[in-house]
């Protein structure tokens, strides 16, 4: 085991996840304890801290009697970070590690507001993040999908992540691509026969990235859906309250202090009612 908390089993990555000893960072501790669990990986969690003091030890101690007694089967590492808590999360993340924060922490009325950690979080990992949002109920939503918001061909990864992550939950999956049709655009309804061709066209598209899928995952339970909507990011929330999981792809930007992350992603970890992971997409 090196400084950075890497090691475990050859070839399998970690789930990591970052705490701050507020109760959201715990309810995120938990759940990424679960994960690693479900998934049969070990689990190292991190406190981010630029001052060495005693309650960043108490904190994690605390962090890691509850772990061992809801979930004793996983194999836990603590690890101190002498940096901020996104840096030390990104830093200790490895190539094929599951990133998870909490929606907010310990940093304020600006922190509570924005989820300044894990957007910064989400918006430069290179490997994908959950954000746990909801209030908790979504684990006990009988028969709830784990939900795949995509859109074309690079959101490939996004699916397949979904459908390994419903597949290990045994769950339903369903696929989400929702479109927005510009009636005002003018001159531009004449580069189209008719709606319902647009529409049928999103639907086709749609089938073709799921199809591959539908094939590598054959006992998986896999629904698809078109949705028309005035508001994509709204659809997303709305969906998130019926789904254990939202799966969503996200572009990242060349320079990491560069512009955040786009609309639909930020208002998804704003305002999700479930938790919700982002897959880097180039």
């Amino acid at each position: 085991m090196d400084d950075n908390g890497n090691g475990g089993a050859a070839g399998r990555g970690r789930v990591v996840v970052g705490t701050d000893g507020s109760d959201n960072a715990m309810k995120a501790v938990l759940w990424a304890a679960r994960e690693a669990c479900v998934r049969h990986r070990p689990l190292v969690v991190v406190y981010g801290t630029q001052i060495i003091i005693d309650v960043s030890r108490e904190v994690l101690d605390k962090t890691m009697a509850r772990i061992e007694k809801e979930y004793p089967e996983v194999p836990v590492t603590p690890l101190l970070n002498l940096a901020t808590a996104a840096e030390s999360l990104v830093e200790t993340a490895g190539d094929d590690d599951l990133l998870v924060v909490g929606s907010r922490g310990l940093g304020g009325f600006n922190a509570l507001l924005l989820g300044s950690v894990g957007l910064r979080v989400a918006a430069r990992s290179p490997v994908p993040v959950v954000v746990v949002r909801g209030t908790g109920d979504e684990a006990e939503r009988p028969g709830a999908p784990v939900v795949a918001a995509v859109r074309d061909d690079g959101d490939r990864a996004t699916l397949y992540f979904a459908a390994e992550t419903a597949e290990l939950r045994a769950a339903p999956l369903h696929v989400v691509s929702v479109w927005k049709f510009l009636q005002d655009a003018g001159s531009m309804a004449t580069m189209v026969d008719s709606l319902n061709q647009v529409a049928r066209g999103e639907r086709e598209a749609t089938s073709r990235l799921v199809a591959p899928v539908r094939e590598d995952f054959a006992g998986l339970d896999i629904s698809e859906e078109t949705v028309r909507a005035t508001s994509v990011a709204g659809t997303l929330v709305e969906m998130s309250g019926r789904a254990v999981l939202l799966v969503m792809g996200a572009r990242r930007p060349r320079n990491p202090l560069g512009s955040p992350l786009g609309y639909v992603t930020h208002t998804l970890l704003q305002h999700s009612a479930c938790p919700v992971t982002v897959i880097p997409r180039v």
